[in-house]
């Protein structure tokens, strides 16, 4: 590794911007983001990034690097070409506040469009629940979320359709399954998936999958068993004559 790089860092705020390139000494073991608090210490003291607990699971130093969201804590100088310039901007869906640090505000109004856990009554006289532990199991790869927004910002419904108030999401479809799954919980969400969450607007390219840097498998174990459920309900022709059947059974005039 050469004992310098260049990083060719965006600049700017929701008016405009431009890229600027800062070379920094540089040493084994270093990530995007050390070098990134370099450049701040020693060119650049007025850069904004965020950043929280440098150890991957905050989720808050998102940005793309070389074009790929990734975390910059994460992401070893070493796994780059120093070559070149190392291009770190902002991520790309969501609005530029300044410098590498985006407005992530949608993420959070998106989760309040899904029903919170509700779990049923205790099932024993000490107040507590019994589940299996295979039940367990499924719902606790969606637990390790750390809400970095990798996947939202990858995702082209919200990157390139911008569609940020119609589509809540691949995180917030985990965050959906993770409830939906829950051997405890007595809500059902499949309607609001379909309607407030968009889901049918997910063709799974599985994108999301691809940037987790969780290794969640968003589109296989969350996002297409969601699928699944709002077709069953919604568009299979069986259930549509049940329905239709079910309904004439309700009301036999047909008004």
């Amino acid at each position: 590794m050469s004992d310098r790089a260049t990083f060719r860092v965006w600049r700017g705020d929701s008016s405009g911007g431009q890229f600027r390139d800062y070379a920094t000494k540089i040493s084994e073991g270093m990530v995007v983001l050390d070098a990134i608090h370099q450049i701040q210490s020693e060119s650049a003291s007025d850069l904004a990034v965020r950043w929280n607990c440098k150890a991957g699971k905050c989720g808050s130093c998102s940005a793309e690097i070389n074009g790929m969201p990734k975390l910059m804590c994460m992401t070893r100088l070493n796994s780059l070409d120093l070559s070149q310039p190392v291009t770190v901007e902002p991520m790309r869906a969501f609005p530029l506040l300044r410098d590498l640090v985006t407005n992530v505000s949608s993420n959070f109004r998106a989760k309040l469009k899904l029903k919170k856990f509700t779990p049923r009554a205790a099932d024993s006289p000490d107040g507590t629940w019994r589940m299996q532990q295979t039940d367990v199991d499924r719902i606790q790869e969606f637990r390790k979320c750390i809400e970095c927004f990798l996947c939202q910002d990858v995702c082209h419904v919200l990157r390139d359709h911008h569609k940020h108030e119609e589509f809540v999401g691949p995180r917030f479809f985990v965050y959906a399954a993770a409830l939906e799954m829950h051997p405890l919980d007595t809500e059902d969400r499949t309607a609001q998936l379909k309607e407030a969450g968009g889901i049918g607007y997910c063709n799974i390219t599985k994108c999301c999958t691809t940037v987790c840097p969780e290794n969640i498998t968003i589109t296989d174990n969350a996002i297409i068993p969601l699928k699944e459920r709002v077709v069953d309900r919604f568009y299979d022709p069986l259930h549509a004559l049940v329905r239709l059947v079910r309904g004439k059974r309700n009301d036999p005039a047909g008004t």
